[in-house]
């Protein structure tokens, strides 16, 4: 592809964002970073970045200001400058008018939502503090950068907030946010917050919130009898066992999450689980959840196939960072759709279709999974389920 058609395709994304669009122009392009020379480590974190920013560039950055030396140093600081310096305003600098942010609560349209949005956030927790433990990304200045940011967040609740009135505890959760910015603008972002730990952190009810708020929300679309099954196997088929391919010069990251990600949660080969995880896996997911080692890890899936018995999973989206000798980071967004039909820590079976989606880094070392982190829509599961 010329530089020319790069570009057109990279502007025709940007103005028309589908959910699986923006990261196939980056794959048909192959660009991953090789190395971790541009990451959050590499800068020895986030309070020496603020400190001493670079003065140069790192990395091509074609439309972006020019206090930014590459797009890690790009993340953090607008993330630190609209949310802790409460440059509110800054967001029409680095929000394309018409972005798209998906969130537990669906799509938020346009850049003044998300002006509304922080504000009413940061008035609720004044003194909101957001630490960044990773950054994965991809891409680059014509086809559009992609990058994965995972944020520990903390602040008090002092002011009202959507679930109600101040409570004045502390709260403490993680969320991690997928965006797509060229030229300075963010145009498509997916951030999964880990929304069940904060209202409980908050004291609130959690199956009354998610009631609650269910019910203002009303039914989503495929939550509805007459779309028919939520489509799992091809007639009377059954899921393909995807095999390791035969050994190769060089680990092919994708094909190895793909394979992981449909022979585990499609194929219901939990033994996969022993052949693609580390023995020592350290596991972090939404609503405290945290595993040491992969026995808890299967009992984890395994409850959910149990709540979701027609459950079908989908990856959406997938790039990463590093090399075999020093390892992998991962990011991957994915999609699933079930039906509860099963008992388990959402209750007696409601019958309800329910869409999750979430988003997983991924640790790689050795052919091996050593660390993950998950986060997904379970405030929004809970909504689906518990409404009227």
């Amino acid at each position: 592809m010329g530089q020319t058609q790069v570009e057109d395709a990279s502007k025709a994304a940007a103005s028309h964002v589908d959910a699986n669009e923006p990261l196939a122009i980056a794959h048909g392009a192959g660009i991953m970073p090789g190395d971790f020379s541009i990451s959050l480590a590499a800068k020895g974190g986030v309070d020496s970045l603020l400190r001493q920013p670079a003065l140069e560039r790192a990395q091509p950055m074609r439309g972006f200001e020019p206090t930014y030396s590459d797009i890690i140093d790009y993340i953090v600081r607008i993330t630190h400058r609209i949310w802790e310096e409460k440059d509110i305003g800054y967001i029409y600098d680095t929000y394309r008018h018409n972005s798209r942010v998906y969130d537990d609560f669906g799509l938020q349209y346009g850049n003044e939502k998300i002006v509304a949005d922080t504000a009413h956030t940061i008035n609720a927790f004044p003194d909101i503090r957001l630490y960044a433990d990773e950054i994965i990304w991809a891409g680059n200045d014509a086809i559009g950068f992609h990058t994965s940011h995972r944020t520990v967040i903390s602040g008090h609740n002092t002011g009202y907030s959507k679930f109600g009135a101040p409570t004045g505890k502390k709260v403490l959760l993680w969320c991690i946010a997928n965006c797509v910015s060229l030229e300075n603008e963010i145009f498509a972002e997916w951030v999964c917050y880990d929304t069940a730990a904060l209202i409980q952190q908050l004291g609130f009810d959690l199956r009354e919130m998610a009631r609650t708020l269910g019910n203002e929300r009303g039914a989503i679309a495929d939550d509805d009898p007459r779309f028919g099954e939520a489509e799992r196997l091809p007639g009377q088929g059954k899921p393909a066992y995807l095999p390791a391919p035969e050994a190769s010069a060089r680990f092919d990251v994708e094909e190895f999450a793909r394979r992981a990600w449909h022979n585990i949660w499609n194929r219901r080969s939990l033994r996969e689980v022993r052949r693609v995880y580390a023995p020592s896996l350290r596991f972090r997911g939404s609503t405290g959840r945290a595993f040491g080692g992969r026995g808890e890890y299967q009992s984890f899936i395994l409850s959910f196939l149990a709540l979701f018995p027609d459950l079908t999973a989908r990856v959406d989206d997938i790039y990463w960072m590093g090399n075999d000798a020093d390892g992998y980071l991962v990011s991957t967004r994915w999609s699933m759709q079930g039906t509860h039909r099963g008992m388990g820590i959402y209750g007696a079976p409601s019958g309800r279709r329910v869409q999750l989606w979430g988003i997983t880094q991924q640790e790689i070392k050795d052919g091996k999974i050593q660390k993950e982190w998950m986060l997904f829509n379970e405030f929004d599961v809970m909504m689906q389920i518990f409404r009227d």
